[in-house]
């Protein structure tokens, strides 16, 4: 099942690439997204499923020296959330492109653009579906450059025009810095532990955290060096920031190539990749906390150059960069599980966000700035409403204290709790919280410009508005589906209850949820009976902050981890959290402020932008003038590009002009036409001269030779 899954979409690409001519446009369209939902409704049926994790090998793939490896596929829980993320977006994706691209105005009419622009969609998955699946570090990274290739020309589909080709290469370049990265990290792996294969690696994690590993004339901690440069890679993917220019000029691309790209694959795979080798992270402290920070500071970063964009799918793009952020930060503190649960639901909102914004778009002839927008909810109702219930999942809407809510308001909230135990109410909680107050103001302005307040912009397009077909609003249909019940669903095997998180992973007992927020003998009594219920040994009381909490850390608890540390066995399970890893039990008993801190940031954030546009719209013009630096500080994505502009291509270019005009005109050119046209030319005369057309010339040469060549045969034969 999970074979036909990883190439059926390969099978769509080739036909409808290759084949389309034989079959048709319609007959191209239909195969890649017929493929694409039999690929989803087989990944459900391995998500519901699943039993115990298995590798499935398909053939050998690259034999070198002591490298060894095959194509295989692991099946476990991390593959299988990935599995119904990435087919279920490219399924409905492939159903609404036969709506959004029917007449696309960049082509000529009777000009082919459909086949190649499904046969790309459906290679994009097949590379995306290559790498989740992969047993193998190698394998992930074929995976990993298919993803790119596709990305590539998917951004730059639009050929003709010059900023989408720029996009594309800009986007390519970008992922090669990451890519360099961990490409090091692999080597540097397979340099250490002889092996490229997941099981090998992971065994190896305790000996790696104790190995000191020389790179850039400097020994580094094998663990944490390793942990990093695999975490570069990720950046790339991911768009954490340095390595986040790419994303939002990515929106070149046609917007259903938005919405696959930037909601549930490819910058997904940053964040599957740290989750997948979690037993190589829990072992490497810095790296993680520098996975942390970046996380904090991205998602903070992105949610305030979003809160002054005018294009709408630039908007949705830096908020998929900061929501990203939140994902690595979960995954900083150790808490993996809850960087999976919102990686799950964000890829449900998300796509419906840029589904929607694409279903604008195509009622407004092409327009995409927000201020040309206004009065639209009457014009588009289904839109409207998915767009609306995309923003109430995104600024995470719900019942404080409950399990009861839209899909971002349960696993957002979940890594915020996790981000206040795993840094003990730090920088990433309160850049979280912040992030999540801009992402309100920002989410709600965008539904606020688009669908309320009266009409802007070119009045003849306004009142040709109109909803978009049944073919691209059947899919938001089904998005907002996951956009209002994924968390709740999904809550209890991704955050509840430890030993059901577990269970779902497959992680064998490892340490049970005992820790109990304590003030008294309550409290004491509480974990008393949380321990007696859990078979555990030992509990340990620990004091902080002036109240008492306790924790067990029970023998049996731990027994896995202890397990893998002594025998230098692979960890069972999808993922891995080391015996000190207790942040998410901590997390279930953070203070109340701290549960319902996202929900108030939320309020303010929607309060104010009901401020600005609705109550007063003046007021966004006023506040720009009066704080213009900062306004322009956002509105350029605070100069990134510039300064990379000024310290990378610059100085680039003027290397190459270098190399162009004086190397290869002056050197090389000149050096060619000097031999050409004066040294040659030189000799020629010489020699012509001599061709008199006299015999004693010529028996005077030949007399000459002959002297010469008795003088020199005497000075050998002397010398011998």
């Amino acid at each position: 099942m999970e074979t036909i899954i990883l190439f059926a979409p390969l099978l769509g690409a080739v036909l409808a690439g290759f084949g389309w001519r034989f079959i048709g446009e319609k007959g191209a369209m239909w195969v890649t997204t017929g493929l694409l939902f039999l690929a989803c409704l087989l990944s459900w049926i391995v998500f519901l499923t699943l039993g115990d994790a298995e590798t499935i090998p398909l053939f050998r793939f690259i034999e070198s020296g002591s490298l060894s490896t095959e194509w295989a596929i692991r099946s476990d829980r991390l593959t299988a959330i990935m599995l119904i993320v990435v087919t279920t977006v490219s399924a409905l994706v492939h159903l609404y492109s036969f709506g959004y691209m029917a007449h696309d105005p960049q082509f000529k009419h009777g000009e082919s653009y459909k086949p190649r622009f499904f046969a790309y969609l459906s290679f994009f998955t097949f590379a995306m579906l290559a790498l989740v699946t992969s047993d193998n570090l190698v394998q992930m990274f074929f995976g990993w450059e298919g993803v790119g290739v596709a990305s590539y020309l998917l951004i730059g589909f639009y050929y003709k025009k010059p900023s989408a080709g720029a996009a594309a290469m800009k986007a390519f370049i970008v992922n090669r810095v990451g890519d360099f990265g961990f490409l090091l990290g692999i080597l540097g792996l397979f340099f250490l532990t002889d092996s490229v294969r997941f099981d090998d690696i992971f065994a190896a994690a305790p000996q790696l955290a104790e190995t000191q590993l020389t790179f850039l004339w400097t020994d580094w901690n094998a663990a944490n060096l390793l942990a990093f440069l695999l975490f570069v890679g990720a950046m790339g993917k991911s768009a954490q920031l340095l390595l986040h220019t790419w994303l939002p000029d990515a929106m070149e691309g046609p917007t259903p190539v938005s919405a696959l790209i930037h909601a549930a694959t490819m910058v997904t795979a940053g964040v599957f990749l740290v989750c997948r080798m979690s037993p190589l992270m829990e072992y490497a402290p810095e790296a993680t906390a520098f996975i942390t920070f970046l996380g904090a500071t991205t998602a903070f970063f992105a949610a305030t150059v979003g809160l002054v964009q005018n294009d709408i799918k630039r908007v949705i793009a830096y908020s998929t960069c900061s929501q990203l952020g939140y994902m690595f930060v979960a995954a900083g503190v150790g808490v993996y599980s809850a960087a999976m649960f919102h990686l799950l639901t964000h890829a449900f909102f998300k796509a419906m966000l840029f589904l929607g914004a694409g279903s604008v778009i195509h009622a407004m002839h092409h327009e995409q700035d927000m201020r040309n927008y206004g009065g639209l909810r009457g014009k588009i109702p289904y839109t409207f409403w998915a767009m609306m219930i995309g923003t109430l999942a995104i600024t995470g809407v719900g019942i404080p204290l409950t399990h009861i809510g839209f899909a971002g308001y349960l696993s957002k909230d979940a890594i915020i709790e996790s981000a206040w135990a795993g840094t003990a109410g730090g920088y990433a909680f309160w850049m979280l919280v912040i992030a999540a107050l801009f992402t309100s103001f920002y989410s709600w302005r965008l539904i606020f410009l688009t669908f309320y307040g009266r009409p802007r912009g070119d009045k003849h397009t306004h009142e040709h508005a109109h909803e978009s077909p049944k073919v691209m609003t059947i899919p938001l249909a089904v998005l907002a589906v996951g956009a209002v019940f994924a968390g709740m669903v999904f809550y209890g095997p991704f955050f509840g209850d430890h030993d059901k998180v577990n269970r779902f992973f497959g992680i064998p007992a490892h340490h049970a949820e005992a820790s109990a927020e304590s003030h008294g003998e309550a409290g004491r009594e509480e974990h008393a009976a949380a321990t007696e219920e859990h078979g555990e040994d030992t509990a340990v009381a620990t004091e902080e902050h002036g109240t008492e909490a306790t924790e067990a850390a029970a023998e049996e608890g731990h027994a896995e981890a202890a397990t893998h540390v002594a025998t230098g066995m692979a960890p069972q399970g999808a993922i891995f959290m080391g015996p000190d890893n207790h942040v998410m039990d901590e997390a279930h008993h953070a203070p109340v402020w701290v549960k319902v801190s996202p929900f108030f940031a939320m309020l303010i954030g929607f309060g104010v932008a009901y401020l600005f546009y609705i109550v007063n719209p003046a007021l966004p013009k006023r506040l720009a003038e009066n704080q213009r630096p900062l306004y322009l500080f956002l509105l350029n994505k605070w100069y990134f590009d510039e300064i990379y502009d000024f310290i990378f291509v610059q100085p680039a270019k003027a290397i190459g002009r270098f190399f162009w005009k004086r190397g290869d005109g002056k050197v090389i050119d000149g050096s060619i036409n000097g031999v050409a046209m004066g040294i040659i030319p030189f000799f020629t005369k010489l020699a012509g001269r001599a061709q008199s057309g006299y015999i004693f010339t010529y028996a005077f040469a030949m007399v000459i030779g002959i002297a010469v060549l008795v003088t020199w045969m005497s000075i050998l034969g002397g010398a011998h």
